[in-house]
């Protein structure tokens, strides 16, 4: 290739398609390993009344806290957004993990006709 005025070489074409090629398995797994769907779902069913509690506990425990408490009110609420946002994406698994085993267990729901 040629290079450039200060010797660089130019980077490589762009590929037509953007999407890049998909990787083949490097290591022992299979070819189309899937994560284990009553694990998570059990997890996720844990996890979600936990966290659940879990946000609302600390958010009243800030708003009780007085101007010279300890902890403050900053802290429990770093908690209790902490802990919401996880309460969250437990929830949003266990939608995702039922629809799928849902989707699994009904092969004649595929695209009909």
């Amino acid at each position: 290739m040629a290079d450039d005025q200060h010797g660089r070489t130019p980077p490589p074409a762009h590929r037509a398609h953007p999407r890049a090629p998909r990787r083949t398995p490097s290591g022992t797994e299979p070819a189309t390993a899937r994560s284990d769907l009553r694990l998570r779902l059990i997890l996720s069913a844990l996890f979600l009344p936990l966290f659940t509690a879990a946000t609302v506990g600390f958010a009243l425990w800030s708003a009780h806290q007085g101007p010279g408490d300890s902890p403050g009110s900053g802290p429990l609420t770093v908690l209790a957004v902490v802990c919401g946002v996880l309460a969250l994406a437990a929830a949003l698994d266990l939608v995702r993990v039922t629809a799928r085993r849902r989707r699994e267990a009904d092969p004649t729901d595929d695209a009909i006709g």
